[in-house]
């Protein structure tokens, strides 16, 4: 997996979502089928995400914090389809296709079929979109991460991969009593905490 979407799907789990990277769009073509390109992330946050921390004698205690770069609801599903570039945050010309995008919300089944040509137009025009399923309002959004920003964002949200690093690195500051004894798989993740052990191993006592 490329480093630079490595580092956006860990910021989006902490955020309590659920990823899938590097999505293949299969298209038929009068040669065949083909790949016509991929998507860098797809994810989905469900209302009243929290990490629970369970105790031994069955209290429990939660963390529910969110980036306010990505301003989530939290009465609310969330769904985003996301670019990831290591220069400039935008989208590319393939995640704009109508065809794409349309593969993109029937890979959650957050979209009732009838819907899906519906909201890939809101999105196209508006960057993000509200669908009712299953009595469950459900946010749609299109997010580029990249190392710069873009001076205009039409129809979309940009994030910085260096804010994206600072918020890993400030949780894990922040709740670092919680985080230390986790065996942490996520190989971006896991160096960003890396790094901050290192940082603190050169501080005073206390600091």
């Amino acid at each position: 997996m490329d480093i630079a979407v490595a580092l956006a799907q860990a910021y989006l789990r902490l955020n309590g979502f659920f990823t899938v990277t590097e999505y293949p769009i299969i298209e038929h073509t009068r040669e065949g089928y083909r790949e016509a390109t991929d998507l860098d992330i797809l994810a989905v946050r469900f209302p009243g995400t929290a990490r629970a921390i369970v105790g031994e004698r069955g209290e429990e205690s939660e963390l529910r914090e969110t980036d306010p770069l990505l301003r989530l609801p939290d009465d609310r599903m969330v769904m985003l389809v996301g670019e990831v570039k290591e220069g400039r945050a935008e989208l590319n010309a393939a995640a704009r296709r109508p065809a794409v995008l349309r593969a993109a919300l029937l890979r959650f089944g957050c979209c009732p079929q009838e819907e899906v040509e519906h909201q890939v137009e809101r999105l196209l025009s508006r960057g993000d979109a509200e669908i009712c399923l299953h009595d469950r309002t459900c946010h749609l959004r299109l997010v580029a991460f990249g190392s710069y920003l873009p001076s205009q964002t039409p129809g979309y949200i940009a994030i910085s991969l260096g804010d994206v690093i600072s918020y890993l690195k400030s949780y894990l500051n922040r709740h670092w009593e919680v985080m230390l004894p986790a065996d942490l798989k996520d190989p971006a993740f896991s160096l960003i905490k890396l790094l901050v052990k290192a940082e603190k191993a050169g501080l005073p006592p206390g600091g």
